[in-house]
């Protein structure tokens, strides 16, 4: 080979990019920040690669994961019929009318998704989590957002499942085993006051012994953090994940695209690193095994 051709397979050579993974956390209605940061995040120029998700988080993602942008998901929500919504949100309440309104956007499994994409799930049985990436996409994301005492457990393959959350509510773990490089989590709970912590925690509580054995783990906040590169925590304590109200929705997408306006400069520099240190990595193995 001469030194011309070379020269030139040098240059043309592709640099290696880390692939970026979002993982988004729970919060019901406060899933609005989600989408608030992904407009962020298009206007910015930061596609995501891998995608996560737990409850609202899982539902945002699939959506992403389709190729449904930040506009067509507020499209999506705009379209949604807030009253007979609210009617739903009672004691043990099926999620099949979720399941029918999810499949007008998001049919089939989850070979139909132009992204790698998990959802994390709580089982009933064994309060364990799970990473599902098979299956009839809308069942398996309300599984994910099948939250006691409003909703009952969504049954899949004769066991039953309920909300993310429980486990791992930012599941940024998952996007790592999933081949993300570089993962961006979104917890929509990081300011939720201690005062409505202990009553939601007081609540939930003694609802969910009656009703289910699901609980939350010691650890179902903190993985998410020990496993992102960088975490978006949008300033939602004045909002509850049942507020549904035009201006509590339009407040919470705009804290969402504040908090991700404000912390992509950190992204882009953490992402130099990851290049970084790839380049001076041994055989440029990267960072990771």
């Amino acid at each position: 080979m001469g030194l011309f051709v070379r020269i030139k397979e040098f240059f043309s050579r592709r640099k290696w990019q880390p692939v970026l993974g979002i993982a988004l956390g729970s919060g019901g209605a406060k899933g609005m920040a989600h989408l608030g940061a992904l407009k962020a995040f298009e206007e910015a120029g930061l596609e995501f690669s891998v995608v996560t998700g737990a409850s609202i988080g899982a539902i945002v993602g699939a959506l992403y994961a389709k190729g449904y942008s930040s506009s067509d998901m507020v499209g999506i929500v705009e379209g949604l019929n807030r009253k007979e919504f609210s009617k739903n949100l009672r004691p043990l309440a099926d999620l099949e009318f979720a399941e029918i309104f999810l499949e007008q956007y998001l049919d089939g499994d989850f070979t139909s998704l132009k992204k790698p994409f998990a959802a994390w799930v709580t089982d009933a049985k064994t309060n364990t989590g799970l990473c599902m990436q098979e299956g009839k996409l809308a069942r398996v994301l309300t599984a994910s957002a099948a939250i006691p005492p409003f909703f009952r457990g969504v049954e899949i393959d004769g066991k039953k499942y309920y909300d993310g959350a429980f486990t791992n509510a930012v599941p940024a773990d998952a996007c790592r085993e999933l081949g993300a490089d570089f993962v961006v989590g979104i917890d929509l709970a990081a300011f939720l006051q201690t005062e409505e912590r202990g009553r939601v925690a007081r609540f939930l509580g003694s609802a969910i012994e009656m009703l289910t054995p699901v609980k939350y783990t010691e650890d179902s906040r903190s993985r998410g953090y020990s496993s992102s590169d960088i975490m978006l925590r949008p300033d939602l304590k004045e909002y509850s994940a049942t507020d549904i109200s035009r201006a509590a929705m339009d407040a919470m997408f705009e804290a969402g695209y504040v908090e991700a306006k404000k912390q992509i400069p950190a992204i882009r520099k953490a992402i130099e690193e990851v290049k970084h240190a790839h380049k001076k990595a041994p055989h440029g193995r990267g960072t990771k095994e």
